[in-house]
């Protein structure tokens, strides 16, 4: 290739070398190849290293560095394609002795397959986190097989998670509003199965930067977790054993995520979001054991008698306290099912959006269904309501 066309090269170049320093934590790979008449010589950049491997040789370059290496060795050669491999789509630069060229390509392009949807508990509906597109990911957390088939035990599992990305789409909308990167935390993370798919829906589907935290106190999932996203290659993501009721993140939180987190692990969940102010909170409680031995209506004995009247009752009142003192933060509160009730009980979703300071009125009709029921829950002291 003549200068002009290695010059121009270095340009186009420069312009990826900021995306790359820019998007480091999105970026797969870099690779190109050089050809000669017939014989082709394939090269990569390193991104951990900072170091170009080409022609059997290793050597330090750094990205901004890299278009200069580049097109002085582009001088030598007929023709060139670099590759600048992204989460979710790539770019392709081409140059020969007659132009440079670049081409987007979306990596979401595998169809498909009608074939896993053979059995008929996978429902017919439109999937946002599509067989064929995000095969990588749900093979990494479980959920198909190596044929690319969903696993008859994590049929539901696989339904249920999609259900919830449906759930959460508009919620990352709002809060992404003049937010570069949306930072979600996942309190009791667990395996992270939604964590991950959520990245991979927020990042490859929807084209929105964004940045996890999962915190669990099991040091055994924490790593496992850590493994998966290595696999993945989701950089993007941290995984953190710690006790929520201490942990501190390091950076603003957007959405807080909690999961089936046991009785008042869920109010270490919300309080903790409402403390750091996050724009939004999403939790699905799980089982409501402190409220149930706690509160009293002698008006409603002759009812409450029947121990499981008593505790639907106690979970209705665990799940609507919540939702009231939520309100007495500023958040706007929608409960919604998130599964079917004949899949699980605990199909509860609390969503909240953070729109104003604290709500006063709401304050004030808890502080009377407290007395009322002679309750005294424990989202209350994590929440600090009396805080101004």
């Amino acid at each position: 290739m003549n200068k002009g066309i290695c010059d121009k090269l270095k340009l186009v170049l420069w312009g990826l070398s900021g995306r790359i320093e820019e998007n480091i934590d999105y970026i797969r790979q870099v690779k190109f190849t050089f050809v000669t008449g017939l014989k082709k010589i394939e090269g990569e950049y390193l991104l951990d290293k900072k170091a170009v491997i080409f022609n059997g040789k290793e050597e330090d370059i750094t990205i901004g560095n890299l278009p200069d290496y580049i097109s002085k060795e582009a001088l030598n050669y007929d023709s060139l394609e670099f590759v600048l491999e992204e989460r979710g789509s790539a770019v392709v630069v081409t140059a020969d002795a007659k132009e440079v060229k670049t081409k987007k390509l979306d990596k979401l392009e595998k169809k498909e397959d009608k074939s896993v949807f053979n059995t008929s508990q996978v429902l017919k509906r439109n999937y946002l986190i599509k067989i064929g597109e995000a095969d990588d990911l749900l093979r990494e957390i479980g959920v198909l097989t190596k044929e690319g088939k969903v696993k008859n035990d994590m049929i539901r599992k696989y339904n249920q998670i999609d259900h919830f990305v449906e759930l959460i789409d508009s919620m990352i909308d709002e809060v992404s509003k003049g937010t570069e990167t949306v930072t979600i935390l996942d309190c009791g993370c667990g395996k992270s199965y939604l964590t991950f798919v959520l990245n991979y829906y927020i990042k490859e589907k929807k084209k929105k930067n964004c940045y996890f935290i999962g915190v669990d106190r099991s040091e055994e999932v924490i790593e496992s977790s850590k493994k998966i996203a290595k696999k993945l290659g989701y950089k993007n993501m941290e995984f953190i054993a710690d006790d929520i009721n201490f942990y501190e993140p390091s950076r603003r939180v957007d959405i807080v995520l909690s999961l089936h987190a046991c009785d008042t692990a869920t109010d270490m969940a919300l309080g903790l979001g409402v403390r750091l102010k996050s724009k939004a909170i999403m939790c699905v409680p799980c089982c409501h054991k402190e409220l149930l031995s706690q509160y009293r209506f002698k008006e409603f004995d002759s009812i409450l008698k029947h121990g499981i009247f008593k505790t639907k009752f106690a979970d209705i009142l665990t799940d609507g306290v919540r939702s009231l003192l939520l309100e007495s933060q500023g958040y706007k509160v929608s409960v919604v099912e998130y599964i079917s009730p004949l899949e699980t009980p605990k199909n509860i979703l609390i969503r909240a959006y953070k729109v104003s300071d604290k709500n006063e009125k709401a304050l004030d009709e808890y502080m009377k269904l407290r007395e009322m029921f002679s309750i005294y829950p424990s989202l209350e002291t994590y929440i600090d309501v009396y805080e101004d």
